[in-house]
């Protein structure tokens, strides 16, 4: 089983993420951070990728919420990592087109070591849902490609709900990386390089 536990605590988080990999073994998300909007995405990546998904996170959001948010992408990431190993097996290359009422964003993701991340969801800048900074969904997802050596791209084709272009872009995150991490035997090794 494609399984990782990855901790990690400074003077600003305490953060602990159990992961099993898309379809090994999935079970519904346990989420408990102090960044509720978080928890809400966390929850739908958890079940749109089939994955079991337990995060356990405190933080200093009496600050504000980014140190949390932003290091449980941190440890998401390093646990994506850990749990594909040499990565030898999979598809590799996922990608997702997901509407939600008015909005549509696409997702395409690569597992193939390098991390970049494309982001272009400008309609939330600067925006607040709740008392949630949208802007920290950037920060999320780049400290999240960084640790997960991924290449991941976020494009907003239509809309303008903010609520909608997050949720649809997490959805859509959860939806390529399933596709990404699925078995795929026949690959090998998913690299002309003979290492990833």
């Amino acid at each position: 089983m494609r399984q990782a536990r990855v901790s990690r605590t400074t003077k600003e988080t305490d953060i602990t993420v159990d992961l099993v990999l898309p379809d090994d073994a999935p079970a519904p998300p346990a989420i408990d951070t102090p960044v509720p909007f978080l928890s809400h995405m966390l929850e739908a990546l958890g079940k749109h990728g089939a994955m079991a998904l337990n995060v356990q996170a405190t933080g200093d959001t009496h600050i504000d919420g980014h140190h949390t948010v932003e290091d449980v992408g941190l440890v998401l990431g390093s646990a994506i990592d850990e749990a594909l190993g040499d990565r030898v097996g999979i598809h590799r290359f996922g990608h997702f087109s997901l509407a939600m009422d008015e909005t549509l964003v696409d997702c395409a993701l690569d597992l193939g070591g390098r991390p970049y991340l494309v982001f272009d969801l400008p309609v939330i800048s600067g925006r607040w849902l709740g008392t949630f900074d949208c802007d920290l969904v950037k920060e999320f997802f780049q400290a999240l490609v960084v640790q997960a050596r991924m290449n991941l791209h976020l494009h907003l084709r239509a809309g303008g709900n903010v609520h909608h272009v997050v949720e649809a872009s997490f959805k859509a995150f959860a939806r390529a990386l399933r596709m990404a991490c699925a078995a795929d035997p026949a690959m090998g090794l998913p690299s002309t390089k003979g290492k990833i």
